[in-house]
């Protein structure tokens, strides 16, 4: 089942303005659709094309790449062995999981510069950064992150057109009252359930189970571990990637690797945290210590908290101790009962939409006077030259007092402070109430703007 997809309104851009000169990688986490959004691009948007999985490629294929430095033989060998006719200009070659064969990544820089064709490569960071440290990488080369279906997209699987009704009640600013609050937000739980998956989601739109949508993610997760231990025997990377809801549920100021591995952190923690990050399977938030000059410019690399990239994978995580998680824990969770305080999944969630309008995230901490306390911002957003600071809770309730000090500390420099959870719209004491589900309406009018 294909599902549309906003990467696929970007390679549009890259064919109509960058293909001639550029190819282009789908790079982000295993299981997140690239090979699916490349395919059907090429299906749709050219006339012919050759789908080269170096996953399953025959030798006969693989051998073709000895003629490489000769382009014609090269093109005639593949559309020999693959049975597919190529047109210049009209047909694109797809190099899926491209990781698996570093000679196919270096061969781009001659393919390009030959002009026949277009070029799509798919892989996974990690995977390619471990399989390149002897070829020269192509400099004819753009990339395109692709994370977790977003929540329009997810609407989109669901065949439901709400995205564009939360859009402007979000730009209207009132109260949406009582009864729609309760409906958008329980929408937006079931999203926060089955998560951005293509897998899971399609499993959700066919009907079934929410234990059984369970069965599909927990298999996502034992493919991730899997990848883990090939790069890290020792298992330490698995650790780091399960104790992620752990530690947000402990409210930690900051994410501790000795906390995951029951070790004290080593120089090659390091090596494995970056090697972690760059599977995109997690996401990395960072303490701006000085939020008055730019985030990036503050941003402390000792000081990080670690957000799942799919909240639904975090949803799972949550209970992967049991055999599965029974449908009556979703029920609870689809009807807000759960016994627990899950202001910590809201904030996964919102991590994972801010990433998903491809910003970094940061947060901001600071001690209290005279206590062994502190305040603590959630996220923080650049607006042209001011800030705009966000707190995630699952009630709405409380006091905020960590935004009103943030406010008054950096009086100058603070544009708003926004409240997400899942109370409807309002404004008081200085702060702006959202539920959760106008997140991504938010952050896009701040794309829209030319915010950072």
């Amino acid at each position: 089942m294909y599902f549309k997809r906003k990467a696929y309104d970007r390679l549009l851009e890259w064919k109509k303005q960058h293909a001639g000169k550029y190819s282009i990688l789908l790079d982000g986490a295993r299981r997140v659709g690239k090979s699916t959004i490349a395919e059907e691009f090429a299906r749709r948007e050219y006339r012919s094309y050759i789908l080269i999985d170096f996953a399953n490629a025959s030798a006969a294929v693989m051998a073709c790449f000895s003629d490489i430095q000769d382009p014609d033989m090269f093109f005639l060998r593949l559309q020999a062995v693959t049975g597919v006719q190529l047109f210049e200009n009209e047909s694109a070659i797809i190099f899926d999981e491209i990781q698996l064969f570093p000679p196919a990544r270096q061969a781009i820089k001659y393919l390009v510069k030959d002009g026949r064709y277009h070029y799509i490569e798919t892989g996974s960071l990690i995977s390619i950064k471990k399989n390149v440290k002897d070829i020269l990488i192509p400099s004819e080369e753009m990339k395109l992150s692709v994370y977790p279906m977003d929540y329009e997209e997810f609407l989109w699987a669901c065949g439901k057109n709400t995205y564009g009704i939360i859009r402007s009640l979000y730009e209207k600013g009132r109260s949406v009252g009582q009864q729609i609050n309760r409906t958008l937000m329980r929408d937006f739980r079931i999203y926060m359930a089955v998560g951005g998956m293509p897998q899971a989601v399609e499993a959700y739109v066919n009907g079934k189970s929410f234990a059984e949508i369970d069965t599909v993610k927990r298999s996502i997760i034992a493919l991730y571990e899997d990848d883990f231990k090939r790069i890290d025997p020792s298992g330490r990377i698995s650790a780091m990637y399960r104790s992620v809801p752990a530690q947000l549920a402990r409210g930690l100021r900051r994410y501790r690797v000795s906390g995951a591995t029951g070790k004290q952190k080593t120089n090659l923690d390091d090596e494995r945290l970056y090697d972690l990050a760059d599977s995109k399977t997690v996401l990395l938030s960072y303490n701006s210590t000085d939020p008055q000059v730019m985030l990036s410019a503050s941003k402390d690399f000792d000081s990080y908290k670690m957000y799942l990239a799919d909240t639904g994978l975090f949803v799972t995580l949550l209970f992967i101790d049991r055999p599965e998680t029974e449908n009556d824990i979703y029920a609870k969770m689809l009807s807000d009962k759960l016994p627990a305080n899950l202001g910590y999944l809201y904030e996964n969630a919102m991590a994972q939409m801010i990433a998903a309008s491809d910003r970094e995230l940061y947060y901001h901490t600071w001690e209290k006077e005279n206590s062994t306390h502190y305040y603590e911002i959630d996220f923080l957003l650049t607006d042209h030259a001011k800030i705009k600071a966000v707190e995630v809770k699952s009630s709405g309730v409380g006091k905020h007092e960590s935004l009103t000090r943030f406010k008054e500390k950096y009086s100058g420099f603070v544009r708003d402070c926004f409240v997400f959870s899942q109370k409807d719209i309002q404004k008081s004491g200085g702060l702006i109430y959202l539920p959760i589900y106008m997140a991504p309406a938010f952050l896009e009018k701040q794309e829209n703007s030319g915010t950072e």
